[in-house]
């Protein structure tokens, strides 16, 4: 079940305020809120990115917090609110841990969410890793793997042609239960399955349509995508998975602050040149991320990405 245009590397982007880990939030974000956060939006909406993408934690605890930060907007209160200001761009969850919640509350709440927007709807899912967050919920966090699983396969259930779906796992059953309303999407919106360790490869590969890496370094894509394509080989699965990467910072033209030695930056050329090195490894959309120090330096970067660069991702 593939969404993103064939033959060509599309982008989105994670929006800016609405998660602020220390790894990547910029020091603007910590005074922003849903006015920048919807200039942005409808910015990407307008520049003809792919998909807008919203993270996914319930409560970060005290060992954590200087690090992760608290500021983890929910993400199907932020995507329907952005599906009302946008018109064409995707909403991707990137990721709901999906673990933490019974499957039939995520589908009525992403069902809706799709049914509002109007088909746009990208289910990303991941396993987690804050243990607290799961001791809290009344789950256990050593076997959210594995209740992952059943989790994607009972949402596979739900989420598709069926008013009234039938599903029996180990942990979940549901029969003669109607939800409506239904997605727009059919048979049911894409599944896009988080996460870089041999099981989130291993779930992208069996269950997934699409497989969202965490931050995998250009030159370790290639072995986990081969171990991909050979795992979905392997299950019999003939429609290939619509891989996703990661990108280094970006910044376009040159700049008279510190970026960061990781940023790749200067001409729009250098910087699609780059960029292809992606699609040569057979990835379908990159996920690209602005250094900034404003809201509208971040627009701004978008536009001149849109513009200049977008174009030559498939010279």
């Amino acid at each position: 079940m593939r969404v993103l245009p064939r033959g060509r590397l599309s982008y989105g982007m994670q929006l800016p305020v609405q998660s602020q880990s220390t790894l990547y939030a910029e020091p603007w974000e910590a005074a922003a809120g849903p006015a920048e956060l919807l200039a942005v939006a409808r910015a990407a909406d307008r520049l003809g990115f792919s998909y807008l993408a919203v993270c996914d934690h319930v409560a970060i605890p005290r060992r954590l917090a200087a690090a992760m930060g608290t500021v983890w907007y929910d993400p199907v209160a932020t995507l329907g609110w952005l599906a009302a200001a946008t018109e064409r761009v995707r909403l991707l969850s990137h990721v709901a841990v999906a673990a933490l919640r019974h499957p039939l509350l995520t589908a009525k709440q992403y069902a809706t969410l799709d049914h509002l927007s109007g088909g746009r709807l990208i289910l990303g899912v991941g396993a987690g890793h804050v243990r607290e967050e799961f001791e809290a919920l009344g789950v256990d966090f050593a076997r959210r793997g594995a209740l992952l699983d059943e989790t994607v396969d009972a949402l596979k259930a739900a989420l598709g042609p069926e008013e009234f779906p039938d599903f029996r796992g180990e942990r979940f059953a549901f029969s003669g239960l109607g939800q409506a309303p239904r997605p727009v999407q059919t048979p049911r919106p894409p599944l896009w399955i988080g996460g870089s360790s041999p099981a989130a490869v291993r779930r992208a590969a069996i269950r997934g349509d699409g497989w969202l890496p965490q931050g995998d370094p250009r030159d370790r894509l290639p072995g986990q995508l081969a171990r991909l394509r050979a795992l979905r080989e392997e299950a019999g699965i003939d429609e290939p998975a619509e891989i996703g990467a990661i990108t280094e910072p970006l910044y376009v033209g040159e700049t008279s602050w510190d970026v960061g030695r990781r940023t790749l930056t200067g001409a729009p050329e250098r910087l699609a040149g780059s960029l292809r090195a992606y699609a040569a490894m057979g990835v379908d959309q990159i996920q690209v991320r602005f250094r900034c120090r404003d809201h509208t330096e971040l627009t701004d970067q978008m536009a001149a990405f849109a513009a200049d660069v977008a174009p030559h991702l498939d010279d």
